[in-house]
C-alpha cells in the first residue's frame, strides 16, 4: 500500500505515540530499511557528506552512558549498553556520552587517570581507553567525526571537584597527547573542521582556567536538551521524544542542535524500557523515511536492540542529497 500524508498528519500522527499506532494508522510495514540506506556504509557513513554542512545539520545517532557494558559494574541498573564503542562506531554512532571521576585509590599511577563510571559504579574503564578506540577509528575512517560530551560525574563517596577535574582533563590532552584528537572551539564545527575529531560538549566546570573556551553541555545557544530520564513513565518519555523531534522538525534552519535522548532510567531497567519507548520512536522516524530534515543528536540506550532505529537515523543524512 502506498501512502502519501500531508505534512499535518504527519504530525498530527506523530503524536500518536502508542506502540505501532503510526504504522498502523498509515497502513505501512517496516520490514525495510530506507532505499538511501544502499549508499552508506554505516562505519563511514559521514564520509562522503559534504564538508560544507554544519553538524547542526546532520542527524546524529548516539548511545547514552556509552560504557555501560556489563551489568555486575552496578547491576542491570547501570547497564544500558552492550557494544562497547568501537562496535558502536564501527556500526554508525558518532555521539558518545562519557561521565568519569578519579579511582578510590589516588595512588601515583592513577593520580592524573579519570574513570569511566556510572554514578558510584566504575565500569571497568578510563578515558585513555575510550580516546585510544576513538583514534584508532579515526586511523581506519578519517572522514568521520565524533561529539563526544564529557561530564564530571560526581558522585557517590570519592567525588572529585572541579578544579582537580579539569587538571586531569588537561593532563590527557597534554601529558598523554590527546589534544590533536578533540574540537575544543566555543561553536559548532562544519563536518570539514570536525573530520577525524572529537567534538568536545563539556559537562564539567573550567572556570578555573580561561583558556577553556569551549562548547559547555546545557548552553541554551548551542542546544536544546531532551533528558527526561525518569518520574514521566515510559508512555511520558516516548511523547517527549516525539515532541522533541517536532521541536527539531519546525526548526530546521536553528544554529542550535536537537538533543532527543530516548533513553529512561525509572520503573524498570533501561532496557526493558527501552523496549516500550522505541517502537513508537521508530514509527515516527519511518513515516518521515523520505523527508529531506534533520533531527540533531539522538542518545540511545541499546541502539543494537533497535538497529531499525538506527539505520532511520542515519539514513536522513542521505534524503535528498
Amino acid at each position: 500500500m502506498t501512502v502519501n500524508p500531508n505534512r499535518r498528519d504527519i504530525l498530527r500522527l506523530g503524536g500518536a505515540v502508542g506502540g505501532g499506532a503510526l504504522t498502523a494508522a498509515l497502513g505501512l510495514t517496516i520490514a525495510a530499511t530506507p532505499a538511501a540506506a544502499a549508499s552508506w556504509n554505516s562505519g563511514t557513513w559521514m564520509a562522503g557528506l559534504p564538508d560544507s554542512l554544519s553538524l547542526t545539520q546532520l542527524t546524529i545517532p548516539g548511545t547514552h552512558d556509552s560504557c555501560c557494558v556489563d551489568p555486575t559494574n552496578g547491576t542491570e541498573w547501570a547497564h544500558t549498553q552492550n557494544w562497547g564503542i568501537t562496535q558502536q562506531l564501527q556500526r554508525g554512532i558518532r555521539f558518545l556520552d562519557i561521565r568519569l571521576q578519579r579511582f578510590p585509590l589516588n595512588d601515583r599511577e592513577t593520580k592524573n587517570w579519570l574513570g569511566v563510571f556510572h554514578d558510584r559504579f566504575p565500569q571497568g574503564s578510563t578515558l585513555r581507553t575510550v580516546l585510544d578506540e576513538c583514534r584508532a577509528f579515526f586511523k581506519q575512517s578519517p572522514r568521520e567525526a565524533l561529539v563526544m560530551r564529557i561530564k564530571n560525574e560526581n558522585a557517590g563517596s570519592n567525588p572529585i571537584n572541579g578544579v582537580e577535574f579539569l587538571r586531569r582533563m588537561q593532563y590527557h590532552l597534554d601529558g598523554f597527547g590527546y589534544r590533536n584528537l578533540f574540537w575544543t572551539a566555543p561553536r559548532w564545527p562544519r563536518l570539514g573542521e570536525a573530520r577525524g575529531k572529537i567534538v568536545l560538549l563539556a559537562d564539567f566546570d573550567t572556570s578555573s582556567d580561561s583558556s577553556w573556551d569551549v562548547m559547555h553541555w546545557g548552553n541554551s545557544d548551542l542546544m536544546n536538551i531532551q533528558d527526561h530520564y525518569q518520574d514521566v513513565g515510559t508512555d511520558g518519555k516516548a511523547q517527549a521524544v516525539v515532541n522533541q523531534f517536532d521541536q527539531a522538525w519546525w526548526n530546521q534552519n536553528s544554529p542550535k542542535i536537537y538533543i532527543n535522548f530516548t533513553s529512561y532510567a525509572g520503573g524498570k531497567w533501561p532496557k526493558l524500557n527501552a523496549d516500550s519507548i522505541m517502537p513508537p520512536v521508530l514509527d515516527y522516524l519511518y513515516a518521515r523515511r523520505n523527508e529531506a530534515v534533520h533531527f540533531g543528536i539522538v542518545p540511545m540506550d541499546f541502539p543494537d536492540f533497535h538497529t531499525n532505529v538506527l539505520d532511520l537515523l542515519v539514513a536522513k543524512n542521505f534524503i535528498g542529497r
